[in-house]
């Protein structure tokens, strides 16, 4: 076999498999880091205290619930920032179109259609809907199932823990 169409082959065999792996990815299935302490304790509970490092845990996120956006309060879902497109966020629904939610700092705000209401679990420290407001189910990019990393922290959501009226 010569040289070139061995390299041939080989090229074949990882753009095939490239292929695969993005349609994988962009259909059903997908990993994703957590950044930032916005969903503490459900995801990075734990900061180094000797050099203030958090290190991110990574999820599956699965894409299933796109077909027909069905979505349930307390789904934790991944979402494109409604302000830069190329931003990705992790947040709780809390709301769904047609729900009422009572704001601390403002009146009652109604869920328009299409939309849905997402919350940070840390309150504290997290940018959501209380900032900018309902976000176009259209935005969702998944919802989270599991956690795969770090290895003491594998397992499933329980994404009725943290679920916020």
């Amino acid at each position: 076999m010569s040289p070139q169409r061995l390299l041939f082959d080989i090229a074949k065999k990882y753009f095939t498999t490239g292929i695969v792996c993005l349609t994988i990815s962009d259909r059903y299935a997908s990993f994703t880091a957590v950044r930032g302490s916005s969903m503490s304790p459900t995801f990075n509970p734990h900061t180094d205290s000797t050099t203030g490092i958090s290190f991110d845990d990574y999820v599956l996120v699965e894409k299933f619930c796109l077909l027909k956006y069905k979505f349930s309060r307390g789904d934790v879902v991944v979402f494109r920032s409604p302000s830069n497109y190329k931003e990705k966020n992790i947040k709780r629904i809390v709301g769904l179109p047609g729900d009422w939610i009572d704001l601390p700092s403002l009146d009652t705000v109604r869920v328009p259609e299409g939309h849905c209401w997402v919350v940070g679990d840390n309150s504290a420290c997290s940018l959501d809907s209380r900032s900018f407001g309902p976000i176009p189910l259209g935005l969702i990019c998944g919802r989270v199932t599991h956690t795969v990393w770090p290895p003491h922290r594998i397992g499933g959501l329980n994404s009725r823990t943290h679920a916020l009226p």
